[in-house]
């Protein structure tokens, strides 16, 4: 499958008194409908590509799945453009081992908005309900914060072409860069992240930092809580109730990373 992740599109370019047409590349948005043993769980606006470790990453961050064992196989389900009779790959599904699905109780089967994640649908006591505090004895020096957002956005490579993409980075305590996944949300480029190492085997996510390109919200430190990563940093804001959620997990919170100064509103004792 090519994976749709730009689309070109002829605008009308005004500079000053001058109009002129050109052609500009638009980072491409599309539903994704997630389903496991055949069942819709969610549907989420997204930039394909990455889509099964999207779809993993999901349902692990969101407690629909337990543990990576449980995935026997995911594949893209049947699914036609009205127009063009093509596959859209639009829709996943995830097989667990031995059968069955999620119980209806837990299916989010809404439309989810790029931008929003779970917008404060979760308590701070459900996630702390469903996952340990985390106990991590990494520590990071500032100057090695200070150099991650430069470091990823070098490594943006859709970001480059369209800037209209967010970011989520995975790094070691000393600043080196292990994987990267861009998309329209926050919360799915962090979805993907996981997802490739829930796949991969590679959980649990300890003393590692998570570095997202926009604000952090409550759906993003439960997604890090989730893949038990003890530090997060952005280069925005957090808001209250993701500062409450990561003080109360003991994990480190950074906002405001740029240049030379950071806010630290939980978990300083990590920052050296």
């Amino acid at each position: 499958m090519a994976e749709r992740v730009t689309v070109r599109r002829r605008i009308s370019r005004i500079d000053g008194a001058q109009t002129r047409p050109a052609i500009d590349t638009l980072a491409a948005e599309e539903p994704l409908e997630i389903r496991v043993g055949g069942e819709a769980v969610a549907v989420t606006m997204r930039t394909p590509g990455s889509d099964f470790e999207l779809a993993a990453g999901f349902c692990l961050s969101e407690g629909l799945i337990q543990d990576p064992e449980q995935i026997e196989a995911i594949r893209y389900c049947a699914g036609t453009d009205p127009d063009t009779g093509q596959q859209t790959y639009n829709v996943v599904d995830i097989a667990l081992r031995g059968g069955g699905t999620v119980a209806p109780n837990l299916r989010r089967n809404v439309y989810t908005t790029s931008s929003c994640g779970i917008c404060g649908t979760a308590s701070i006591d459900a996630i702390r309900t469903s996952f340990d505090d985390i106990h991590d004895p990494v520590r990071v020096s500032p100057d090695v914060l200070r150099r991650l957002p430069d470091v990823m956005l070098d490594a943006q490579r859709v970001f480059e072409r369209t800037g209209g993409l967010h970011a989520a980075g995975r790094f070691t305590a000393s600043g080196e860069l292990l994987d990267l996944r861009e998309d329209v949300g926050r919360h799915n480029a962090v979805d993907k992240l996981v997802g490739h190492a829930a796949l991969s085997g590679r959980l649990p996510l300890t003393g590692q930092i998570l570095l997202v390109s926009g604000r952090v919200a409550f759906e993003i430190v439960q997604k890090a809580l989730r893949a038990r990563i003890p530090i997060v940093a952005a280069v925005s804001a957090p808001t209250s109730l993701a500062v409450a959620a990561a003080a109360a997990a003991d994990m480190t919170l950074v906002g405001f990373l740029r240049a030379d100064r950071m806010n630290v509103y939980a978990g300083g004792d990590r920052i050296e």
